[in-house]
């Protein structure tokens, strides 16, 4: 019924169905940091369900979600020609093709979740409420996943100050994907009159469910908070690489380091940015004296060569505790390091130390400062099953980042958005130190407790509370809500075979 209504006010194969997918896939940007305005995401997932069940084929169903993811990545991923043009030094041309280009492949995985939901013959409130939900999250995991993955502006993220976010120590940013996808499939059942009742009457359950799960402490504090300081330099991007800026860089960082009596300073991502054997070692002596002082230690992000030809994104450690390192595992295609075969694109950018090598996945916390701290470096902590490698046994969770490489945009604000989701899978405080912003600490509830303004140099002075224990999310990642998502599709399968036998 709803598909003959539908087809009435959209043709088949129209140009204004797929028009109207791209806007609100354009529109739901808007649910997400800096915005913050869920709903408008919400009635976006809304429409594209809405299509998708009218959809007169599963080739129609396909392209209906590519019309929306390529609405959605192109407007919520366009910093990524910041980064390739303004400070890649790509030419505009090239760059703003190849964003396109990456935009239209991460619009591929909403394309195959809405052939996938079209092939599962099941009533049209199940349908909406269950197996639309399950494709779009296992379209996630895919995206995330796949080609060393990108999990960015995956639906989840939108509801972190949502009742939803209650279910992110459960089963993660998925099981919030799930969860928000399914909201709007059952308020479009609500809407349109199918099984009206049963759907309010599961909204009500998911919602309510969810802001109870808020109030579980899952985790314990371990002692007494520490004092921290987060350092933000804010080197210009165009200026962090020159030889030129490099004394005033490090003139900047040591003042900052010298100002504090916190116990746990943290510097950004390679915030020296020269090879540590190139440092200076009356520098590096400077910056453990700040830390000894304050009987605590310093995480100083910089670039470590191990080898000829084997060099990593760390961070260090100075103080009163024993050096320790951390390498970075995850790497940027392109940025750190470069597939197979496309050496030719990393020779039309001007991208320094761009070809690192991988750290070992199974790296202990740091032991600094009383705490055993969990670092990771830039957009790992899009990964949340990465970082719950490290837990139980760490007690608080440090990001550094360069975001620098994407100016103004729209970049920090939603990399934020994505650590606050990290300190709730894991029930640790998160403390970020970028270079240019945004600076923050978090509370393991996923508030932000004190942030630095973006584009000034400055410190963040913030008490730490470590925690132990662990959420069902470190113990078990990501598997709940996959493994629920994937039961889903099969069952709906297996009843679709079913009854095509009979």
């Amino acid at each position: 019924m709803i598909r003959a209504r539908a087809r009435e006010a959209f043709p088949h194969r129209s140009p204004f169905r797929f028009a109207l997918a791209f806007a609100a896939g354009a529109a739901s940007v808007l649910a997400y940091a800096p915005f913050g305005f869920y709903p408008v995401g919400l009635a976006g997932l809304l429409v594209l369900a809405h299509l998708w069940l009218a959809a007169g084929s599963p080739r129609e169903a396909l392209l209906t979600g590519y019309c929306y993811g390529l609405g959605l990545f192109g407007v919520g991923v366009s910093w990524v020609f910041v980064s390739l043009y303004r400070y890649g030094g790509m030419p505009a041309p090239i760059a703003a093709l190849a964003t396109l280009g990456f935009c239209a492949l991460l619009a591929v995985y909403p394309a195959v979740a809405g052939w996938l939901q079209a092939h599962m013959k099941l009533s049209v409130p199940l349908r909406a409420a269950l197996i639309v939900p399950a494709a779009w999250t296992l379209a996630e995991w895919l995206r995330g996943w796949l080609l060393t993955g990108f999990p960015w502006l995956n639906a989840g993220y939108a509801a972190v100050d949502t009742p939803l976010a209650g279910f992110a120590p459960l089963g993660g940013v998925y099981a919030m994907s799930l969860a928000t996808v399914a909201c709007a499939g059952l308020i479009w059942c609500v809407a349109f009159g199918h099984g009206r009742w049963a759907a309010a009457v599961a909204l009500a359950a998911l919602l309510a469910g969810g802001a109870a799960l808020r109030s579980v402490a899952w985790t314990t504090p371990r002692g007494a908070p520490v004092s921290a300081a987060l350092l933000q330099g804010n080197v210009p991007q165009d200026l962090k690489f020159s030889p030129v800026r490099y004394a005033q860089t490090l003139a900047t960082y040591a003042a900052l380091a010298e100002q504090t009596r916190a116990r746990l300073i943290v510097l950004p991502e390679t915030a020296l940015p020269r090879f540590l054997d190139n440092i200076d070692a009356r520098y590096l002596a400077r910056l453990e004296s700040a830390a000894r002082r304050n009987d605590g230690d310093l995480l100083l992000g910089v670039p470590y060569r191990a080898a000829p030809g084997e060099y990593y994104n760390s961070v260090l450690s100075l103080g009163v505790s024993p050096r320790q390192f951390y390498h970075k595992v995850h790497l940027v295609p392109f940025g750190e390091f470069v597939p197979p075969g496309f050496a030719w694109i990393v020779r039309l950018l001007s991208i320094p130390l761009s070809d690192f090598s991988r750290g070992a996945a199974d790296q202990p916390p740091l032991g600094v400062a009383g705490q055993r701290v969990a670092v990771d470096i830039c957009y790992e902590d899009a990964y949340g099953a990465e970082i719950a490698r490290a837990l139980p046994e760490a007690t608080l969770l440090t990001n550094v980042s360069n975001v620098a490489w994407f100016g103004d945009s729209l970049a920090p604000a939603q990399h934020l958005e994505i650590a606050r989701l990290r300190a709730l899978e894991t029930g640790r405080m998160m403390l970020t130190a970028t270079n240019t912003g945004i600076t923050a600490a978090i509370d393991r509830d996923g508030r932000v407790l004190a942030r630095l303004p973006q584009f000034v140099s400055g410190r963040l002075e913030v008490s730490a509370q470590g925690y132990t224990g662990a959420t069902p999310y470190v113990r078990y990642r990501d598997w709940p809500a996959l493994g629920f998502a994937a039961a889903l599709l099969a069952a709906a399968f297996l009843v679709a075979r079913l009854r095509r036998s009979r």
